[in-house]
């Protein structure tokens, strides 16, 4: 399974939220900057997060993006389903299902149907590959940062000085 980009920078974007901006609300810039992804992509892919669920946005000069949902709220495979729509090792695994079929279980679309082990393989693993994901939420991500010393960003507009 290769994710794609948008995935893959998906996830990025709501860790360096969570990490750097915890609720408060961050401009794309700043996380376009830190995780050097193209501000216009992250744009794009911020729109699939929004719809999801995952993201709200505010306009103005303290406005910006900020995560929907506490972090521990926000696992990786939510993240991989608003951008991919799926989360299947390969199509023979995925689509409508014959009557009777659990989720989980091969679908109809294959031409070797309940006669590929293989198939068994795919959807074992893509069902473990989706658990995995679905345990791993922002807040493990950014306890792990914090363990590794990653240094926190503050955001200078949200400072006020006496």
């Amino acid at each position: 399974m290769k994710l794609s980009t948008k995935s893959r920078y998906g996830v990025r974007a709501m860790f360096d939220m969570a990490y750097h901006a915890g609720t408060l609300p961050v401009q794309i810039k700043d996380i376009s900057r830190r995780q050097e992804i193209s501000p216009r992509y992250l744009e794009q892919i911020f729109q699939d997060l929004k719809k999801a669920g995952l993201l709200k946005s505010r306009r103005g000069p303290q406005g910006g993006y900020s995560l929907a949902r506490p972090a521990e709220e926000i696992s990786v495979k939510d993240i991989i389903l608003a951008a991919e729509g799926e989360l299947q090792l390969v199509n023979c695994v995925k689509g409508l299902r014959k009557p009777g079929v659990e989720e989980g279980e091969p679908d109809s679309e294959c031409e070797f149907n309940n006669r590929c082990v293989t198939q068994h393989v795919w959807a074992t693993a893509s069902k473990i590959l989706g658990d995995y994901f679905q345990n791993l939420s922002l807040k493990t991500l950014c306890d792990q940062a914090q363990d590794l010393g990653m240094k926190k960003e503050l955001d200078h507009r949200f400072m006020y000085f006496i």
